[in-house]
């Protein structure tokens, strides 16, 4: 009983040191101090340490927050780029964008943000991999809780400062340049599978717009649009990339 009183007392102790350091965590990297601390501890809790449901079928987690700082990264990211490539069209802009905020460039820059130390997961957790993104989710769910608790204006300006100018050179993220297509065939041919794209096209001769699609062993799995089959075939296979993780 004595020990059982010992931990019981020393909880609140634990507890409270860690919220101390999450505080400090959050002021250091957002550059002042959060309004509401619950957000932030919810944005770092991954849900491989959710125990406790609050409503039938939902465990807590930072999913949810997770699914919102996607829109709002989005958003901003493609407002910066709108603004920073004038005459640029919408096929080059979504391209920058999705190289910039892909799972894998997230995953660098929560690392790099060292999010580590803040995100609470299950160390037992006998599958690794299946940790791989939690970085870039965490990073993601971080932007919803600065969003909800500071307001538009301050995320834009933590989110350009802190992550867009701070860890991307445009000049480089432009010239880098990857096949989609070249890539998806090469993964396809070394594990086995059939690949193949179908070609669809609407519209009059000076204003025809292509749809690709990826089929793979017989299934459709990704589809892209653009107003050349290079480009429409580029984004099908783009998209058939990030959802088969092929980097």
């Amino acid at each position: 009983m004595a020990v059982k009183s010992l931990l019981n007392w020393l909880d609140p102790i634990r507890l409270d040191e860690r919220e101390k350091f999450l505080k400090k965590s959050v002021t250091h990297l957002i550059g002042a101090s959060p309004s509401n601390l619950t957000l932030y501890r919810l944005a770092f809790l991954h849900s491989s340490a959710s125990k406790e449901s609050v409503a039938e079928n939902y465990k807590e987690s930072n999913e949810r927050l997770e699914f919102l700082g996607d829109s709002v990264l989005g958003m901003i990211t493609a407002t910066y780029l709108f603004q920073k490539f004038p005459f640029k069209d919408e096929g080059f802009l979504t391209e920058i964008r999705s190289r910039m905020v892909s799972r894998e460039s997230l995953n660098v820059i929560g690392r790099k943000l060292g999010l580590e130390e803040v995100i609470e997961y299950e160390t037992q957790r006998k599958n690794a991999m299946s940790r791989t993104s939690m970085y870039g989710d965490a990073l993601e769910a971080f932007v919803g809780a600065i969003y909800l608790d500071k307001g538009f204006a301050f995320t834009q300006n933590f989110i350009i400062k802190k992550i867009l100018t701070q860890y991307f050179d445009l000049e480089a993220v432009v010239q880098n340049n990857p096949n989609f297509k070249s890539m998806l065939i090469e993964w396809a041919q070394k594990e086995g599978k059939k690949v193949s794209f179908e070609l669809d096209q609407e519209g009059e001769h000076h204003n025809r717009e292509f749809t690709a699609l990826v089929i793979l062993d017989g299934e459709k799995i990704s589809e892209g649009k653009g107003y050349s089959k290079k480009k429409a075939e580029q984004t099908a296979a783009r998209m058939a990339c990030e959802q088969l993780d092929i980097k």
